[in-house]
């Protein structure tokens, strides 16, 4: 079956994984498939922002490999199960990147450092990183985002780290399916070449 057009043809969109896709485990790892659990509606927002944007990646920091709680194989096992069932809903993701670097490192390829970011631009020369956003949970998310020139938009049920981070976020909502939502019927303020540089607080 053939696969629709995105609507906004040359724009990028950037995602965390843990606390974005699906739920984090309180001080923990994922480090099996049936441990991935989607966040409510993250699938239909998926499907939705699948319509919009031309390339869908993944970036996303799993220190559990480098502490040697899980191995590669590991983490491939899930993001199979990830790209299986986020296709099963009519969801796109075109590429997962990975860091397994502990936090401690300061590994170029371990968010906020743009390794991630560097290499999914090598895969798809189309990327514009002035056409892009990143949406993610932490404020390591965010500064990903900034350094590479793109609009950020943090995914968090409250807004204490917005407003305490305010300069590096650009938009702020609950749940991916809430950004998705806005991306859709928003369009005029999410695809612009230049950001609004206020922060959108979903309630």
């Amino acid at each position: 079956m053939k696969t629709a057009q995105p609507k906004y043809k040359g724009w990028t969109l950037f995602l965390d994984r843990d606390g974005v896709l699906n739920k984090r485990l309180p001080a923990d790892y994922v480090k099996k498939p049936e441990e991935f659990i989607w966040e409510d509606g993250a699938l239909d927002g998926l499907a939705i922002l699948g319509e919009l944007f031309e390339t869908i990646v993944v970036v996303t920091n799993q220190q559990g490999i480098g502490k040697r709680l899980m191995t590669e194989d590991d983490l491939e096992k899930i993001h199979s199960k990830l790209l299986n069932e986020a296709r099963d809903k009519n969801g796109r993701i075109d590429k997962i990147y990975h860091s397994p670097a502990l936090s401690e490192s300061q590994n170029f390829f371990r968010k906020p450092a743009i390794g991630m970011g560097l290499l999914a631009k090598k895969d798809f020369p189309n990327i514009q990183f002035k056409k892009s956003i990143m949406a993610g949970d932490t404020i390591s998310d965010m500064l990903f985002g900034r350094r590479l020139k793109m609009k950020t938009v943090l995914i968090s049920p409250g807004n204490s780290e917005a407003r305490e981070h305010s300069r590096l976020i650009d938009w702020c909502f609950k749940s991916l399916l809430d950004f998705a939502g806005f991306a859709k019927n928003h369009p005029e303020q999410l695809f612009k070449n230049k950001p609004d540089r206020q922060i959108k607080h979903e309630e």
